[in-house]
């Protein structure tokens, strides 16, 4: 059985991404690949980022697999709806099983499924990939209704199996299969855009805090973690393969269990395996010992989610951080050398201006060395999403055309207000920071007192 793995994004279709130029290789479906390969199940993957949708298809013409399974999330659901019509509308790729996993099919599983996908593999996926290809292949159809996980069409009628159990010790998981994957445009292009070239490891699954606005449709709220010495050699096995400048952790929240990251600095040191490295964490997660530990292992930049600089705002996020401390620890990271970043989030509910002026108070007192602003919006499946839902500006936005990201709903401003609030903060958060020349604050500060004015104009 011929099985293709591949996930829809193309790097090339997003003028903004290709000029960010942080691009990752999707470890799930490496994950999953190594996996299926571990118990028998040759696969190939086609890494679509440097590529392009009319190649992806001509790919699938001339190797004529059986089974294409797309991972799927709301960067890339628009694309697999098209890639599912094409293969479908196609008499030569009819025959062809499609399968979707990832974060976007969970809360959307009817919907897939009537768009034309053939299964959907809901939460953690290695497990449910096995029995599945086993029994495509032994053409056991009548025993797919017993596999965990899984949702399906049978005569119309959408079939879901129970909520498949999570893989207790994930340390049994094979390395992802790196190999399946062209490396060499990822490193040119981070090379070329940053000066430094990046991989991407994943040492855990699953986050067990409370956000609200953040997805858990995969692993919920677990937490399991690989053992410091897996991932060591894993690091290993990348500085002596690919010799990366410097490693990203996917992980939600990097320095969650500090017993373990102890062991992972010693485990780094013993097997001659540091590259600098980049993680995320919260303020509740850092302290002074776990950031001379992060120093000592190699790492040079620590993400801290903030979100807001507003108390009010983060308690109704659910957040369970305090601001002061947030603050307290970006500050800590810089006085030891650790490039400390942040992300805030603008027109959560209820949020006012005088809470975007605590987020320009909270910027300024940090001062990180870098940060994001967006605007909030709510995913299928979160707590937002169900507060928000019957406050949608749009009921009638299909979903075939559109993603979660274009859903807007009542806050205490229009959405155009906080647009401008972005500005407004940029603008001035870089007139008492980031600028060093003196006759350009007044400038800065037109360009502030200009956005606010649009935003009183928006309100």
């Amino acid at each position: 059985m011929k099985i293709l793995f591949t996930h829809g994004y193309f790097i090339g279709e997003d003028e903004k991404e290709l000029q960010i130029m942080r691009p990752y290789v999707p470890l799930g479906i490496l994950y999953i690949s190594s996996f299926l390969e571990k118990h028998g199940f040759e696969n190939d993957v086609f890494d679509s980022t440097f590529s392009s949708y009319d190649k992806l298809i001509s790919y699938i013409l001339n190797t004529n697999p059986d089974v294409v399974c797309i991972y799927t999330n709301l960067m890339t659901k628009l694309n697999v709806l098209k890639l599912i019509k094409h293969l479908k509308a196609n008499p030569n790729l009819q025959h062809i099983k499609i399968i979707l996993g990832g974060p976007e099919v969970r809360n959307h599983t009817s919907n897939f499924l009537n768009h034309g996908a053939d299964y959907i593999i809901i939460g953690e996926g290695e497990e449910t990939s096995l029995e599945l290809m086993t029994a495509l292949k032994n053409a056991h159809y009548s025993s797919i209704k017993s596999i965990n996980g899984l949702a399906f069409l049978e005569n119309g009628v959408i079939i879901e199996t129970p909520e498949r159990q999570l893989i207790k010790d994930i340390n049994t998981l094979p390395f992802p299969n790196r190999t399946k994957i062209d490396f060499s445009p990822y490193l040119k292009g981070w090379k070329k855009a940053h000066g430094y070239s990046m991989m991407s490891v994943n040492t855990m699954r699953g986050c067990p805090y409370t956000c609200k606005w953040c997805s858990r449709a995969v692993y919920g709220g677990t937490y399991r973690r690989r053992s410091p010495q897996l991932v060591a050699q894993e690091l290993k096995l990348l500085k002596e393969t690919y010799n990366p400048d410097m490693i990203w952790f996917v992980d939600d929240v990097f320095t969650i269990h500090h017993k373990w990251l102890t062991e992972f600095a010693q485990e780094l040191k013993k097997m001659d395996a540091v590259i600098p490295y980049e993680i995320i964490s919260r303020a509740d997660r850092l302290n002074e010992d776990v950031i001379k530990t992060l120093k000592e292992s190699g790492c040079f930049r620590v993400w801290v989610g903030a979100e807001s600089g507003s108390q009010k705002i983060i308690d109704a996020m659910d957040r369970r951080v305090d601001v002061v401390k947030t603050r307290e620890m970006i500050n800590l990271l810089k006085q030891y050398g650790i490039e400390a970043g942040t992300f805030i989030m603008l027109g959560y509910p209820g949020e006012t201006k005088e809470d975007i002026k605590e987020t320009i108070k909270h910027l300024v007192i940090s001062n990180p060395s870098q940060y994001t602003i967006t605007i909030a919006y709510p995913i299928k499946g979160t707590e937002l999403y169900n507060e928000v839902k019957n406050e949608f500006l749009d009921q009638q936005l299909q979903w075939e055309t559109s993603t979660d990201r274009d859903i807007d709903f009542k806050r205490t401003h229009p959405k155009i207000y906080y647009q401008h609030a972005i500005k407004w903060v940029m603008n001035e958060v870089y007139a008492q920071t980031k600028n060093k020349n003196p006759l350009k604050v007044p400038y800065l500060k037109l360009k502030s007192l200009k956005y606010q004015i649009q935003m009183t104009l928006n309100q």
